[in-house]
């Protein structure tokens, strides 16, 4: 059996293809790009919710905030780490993260105005993200799979911590419920972006599902994150900003609104709220940590000499 037909017969069987199998180029293409995209999303995403470190109301909210911005930085290593098994390193992918070409998830895009924010972006985003990434630990790709089962059971926490932010506002004054709905309202939209296009309008789809590498639709996927969220909504006593909203009794699902593609599109292509000062963030952290990559590197190279004489 040649490397092409072990490959075929691993899909198949809906197993797992490691680092040193022979794989097609367009799956490892395709894998470099979602994980590289994943990983970057992961980094630009501390961006949000650190700029409210500061700014918590009370000592134990700074802790817990800062611990999921360092989950977040650890998420971003994993699937680095994940995607250097395909053969590009880190200092490519960053490389082409600040050149614009490669991306990472539009949400990141979006302005954290108040501490409710923060709430809705642990509740939403990480809500949609666990929905998306749950089918990413049964990932044809086995570093990629195995990455996503510490990542997945560290964002639900962060969805609960998210989730528990907003019930508090909820439950405090007209003024917090206030700014909980207003926090809502900026933010379910893009929360249903990220899921992606339509599954007819998307590119890569199509082969990524057949290849075992996505499990289900982006369409479906979004779907599942509608019906889960709805009904925490409603027990929060918040309304979501969607004048379509409404439950499908024959269907078994909540229809809902049209996207603004418009607006989609336009963030991805660079033109949303913060995306300059978002990656501009990013290429100067990256420029003034380059005295600490390179004294690790000299660290390691002398120990590794030391280990060789011995």
């Amino acid at each position: 059996m040649n490397g092409e037909q072990r490959f075929d017969a691993l899909i198949e069987a809906d197993h797992k293809v490691e680092p040193k199998d022979w794989m097609p180029d367009g799956y490892r293409k395709t894998l470099i790009r979602q994980i590289a995209q994943h990983a970057h999303s992961e980094i630009i995403g501390m961006q949000p919710e650190g700029n409210w470190i500061s700014r918590a109301p009370t000592l134990k909210r700074k802790a817990i905030l800062m611990a999921k911005v360092q989950d977040e930085a650890g998420h971003g290593l994993y699937l680095y780490s994940a995607a250097e098994t395909l053969g590009i390193s880190r200092h490519e992918m960053m490389d082409l993260l600040h050149a614009g070409r490669h991306k990472y998830s539009s949400i990141f895009n979006y302005p954290t105005l108040t501490w409710a924010d923060v709430g809705a972006v642990g509740w939403l985003v990480d809500g949609a993200a666990i929905t998306n990434q749950l089918m990413l630990t049964r990932c044809s790709y086995g570093p990629y799979a195995r990455a996503m089962v510490r990542i997945c059971k560290e964002e639900s926490f962060h969805q609960r911590q998210g989730y528990e932010i907003m019930l508090t506002l909820c439950r405090g004054s007209d003024d917090q419920k206030a700014m909980a709905q207003d926090a809502l309202d900026r933010w379910w939209w893009p929360s249903l972006m990220m899921f992606g296009p339509h599954d007819a309008d998307s590119t890569h789809s199509a082969q990524s599902t057949a290849w075992n590498i996505k499990r289900m639709s982006n369409d479906d996927l979004r779907q599942q994150f509608v019906d889960m969220t709805v009904p925490q909504a409603e027990f929060l006593g918040l309304q979501i900003p969607d004048p379509d909203l409404r439950w499908n009794e024959e269907r078994q699902h909540y229809d809902f609104g049209e996207i603004d593609w418009d607006e989609f599109w336009a963030v991805v292509k660079g033109n949303g709220p913060l995306n300059r000062e978002r990656i501009e963030n990013k290429r100067r952290a990256w420029d003034e940590g380059e005295w600490v990559r390179a004294a690790a590197a000299a660290y390691a190279d002398k120990h590794s000499s030391r280990s060789a004489v011995a």
